[in-house]
């Protein structure tokens, strides 16, 4: 990035690694100079909780308040009954008007560890796009909305042209959700005075479209910024641990889950992490991240305990901390480890290791679990498992057990 930014919000953006792409670096950094700039990112309300793919955006959410300008944080009540395609393989599966409401409830327990909410000039904002969408008519809106949309340019979007090269379709519903998404970002500038709407760089085509269609319709002048894809070193999507998505709320994956996520971040990811998902200073971050060997695990530790303390709190940031140090260095039973609650029942009449070990999450399947055992990836108790097949019943279970695979993932097991 050779843009050299004046605005504090901009430099933060190139400095710590959040900026991918801007319809107008010149204009938007004077407006930020200028005054107040209410900025937007949209959420799709089609699970109960943000996960740690969605973290990046919430941190640039985050800078945009710590640097004076007002995030608004906008939940898809309405976008949300469509779907958004872009490069999805196959149509979302439509949920209930319910079961959005929801998980919109669930998912704002999560922002508020983020941003500060209120009435002042900085303060954030939650609106739900429900409020626009449920009222639409279908044809005032054609006639006053769609006439601005060309379906030749939307059809050039990379998101939109990776889908009609497959076999799956892409549905007229689908079709117009990159319409409502536009109209999403002229209500805003309508409404609430947002003239930047932000994104994941795969979302760059339908902020664009929001643009032009606000120019078009309010002759308003407003921009677009997108974060990069986040890819791990190795090629993975940020966002997918070997257990399944890294969720940001407690009661779907524990604060020791989370922090342990984190520390077993690879060498090569930790400065980048750091600068990205820490408020620690960037020549810090660049410290911490070029230590060599053993140093570097200290490194990932800050990592982990700085993430963890942001969405969890200082106490559970050091509670996990404990607990790994008493898993990995002294080889205990730290209080919280991720566990697994057995009926009376189930431990009477007994399971198998392989199961068990599927049970906590520890093996995708029961033919992932016996490969796990007979490779020497697994214990149970810190002492090395080899028979997939043994039957664990209420006798084994008089004081919890720990199943541990490979070096770092732990679980224990207990009779409820």
């Amino acid at each position: 990035m050779t843009y050299h930014a004046k605005s504090e919000f901009l430099r933060v953006m190139i400095e710590r690694g959040f900026l991918a792409d801007c319809t107008d670096y010149q204009a938007l950094d004077d407006a930020l100079i200028a005054g107040v700039v209410p900025a937007y990112i949209g959420y799709d309300a089609t699970a109960a909780s943000l996960h740690v793919g969605h973290l990046m955006n919430i941190m640039v959410l985050r800078w945009l308040q710590r640097t004076g300008h007002k995030p608004i944080t906008l939940m898809g009540g309405g976008t949300t009954k469509v779907g958004d395609p872009s490069f999805r393989a196959e149509e979302r599966p439509l949920l209930t008007p319910a079961a959005i409401d929801a998980n919109i409830a669930s998912m704002k327990q999560v922002f508020g560890r983020y941003l500060a909410y209120g009435d002042g000039p900085t303060d954030a904002i939650m609106l739900n796009n429900a409020e626009w969408h449920d009222s639409l008519n279908y044809l005032e809106f054609l006639r006053d909305i769609g006439r601005h949309d060309s379906v030749n340019r939307m059809l050039s979007f990379e998101s939109v042209k990776s889908r009609l090269d497959r076999e799956q379709s892409l549905s007229f519903l689908e079709f117009n959700y990159m319409i409502l998404q536009a109209y999403d970002f002229l209500e805003l500038y309508r409404r609430y005075g947002c003239r930047l709407q932000m994104g994941g760089s795969d979302q760059w085509g339908n902020i664009v479209n929001g643009i032009d269609l606000t120019r078009r319709v309010l002759e308003g002048e407003i921009w677009g910024l997108t974060t990069p894809l986040l890819t791990t070193s190795d090629g993975r999507k940020m966002g997918k641990s070997a257990s399944g998505a890294v969720w940001l709320r407690g009661d779907m994956l524990s604060p020791y889950e989370f922090w342990q996520f984190w520390r077993n971040t690879t060498d090569a990811d930790t400065g980048k992490f750091l600068k990205l998902f820490t408020e620690l200073p960037v020549a810090e971050c660049d410290r911490l991240g070029a230590l060599q060997g053993s140093e570097i695990n200290a490194a990932k530790v800050i990592l982990a305990n700085e993430v963890t303390t942001l969405l969890h709190g200082t106490e559970a940031a050091q509670a996990a901390e404990a607990t790994a140090r008493a898993v990995f260095e002294q080889g205990g039973v730290g209080g919280e480890l991720p566990t697994v609650a057995l009926s009376a029942d189930e431990a009477a009449e007994g399971i198998s290791l392989a199961q068990l070990f599927v049970r906590a999450g520890l093996a995708k399947s029961g033919k992932d679990a016996k490969r796990l055992i007979a490779e020497g990836g697994a214990r149970v108790n810190d002492a090395e498992a080899t028979d997939s097949g043994r039957v664990i019943r209420a006798a084994d279970l008089a004081e919890p057990m720990k199943l541990t695979a490979g070096r770092k993932r732990h679980a224990l097991v207990v009779v409820a």
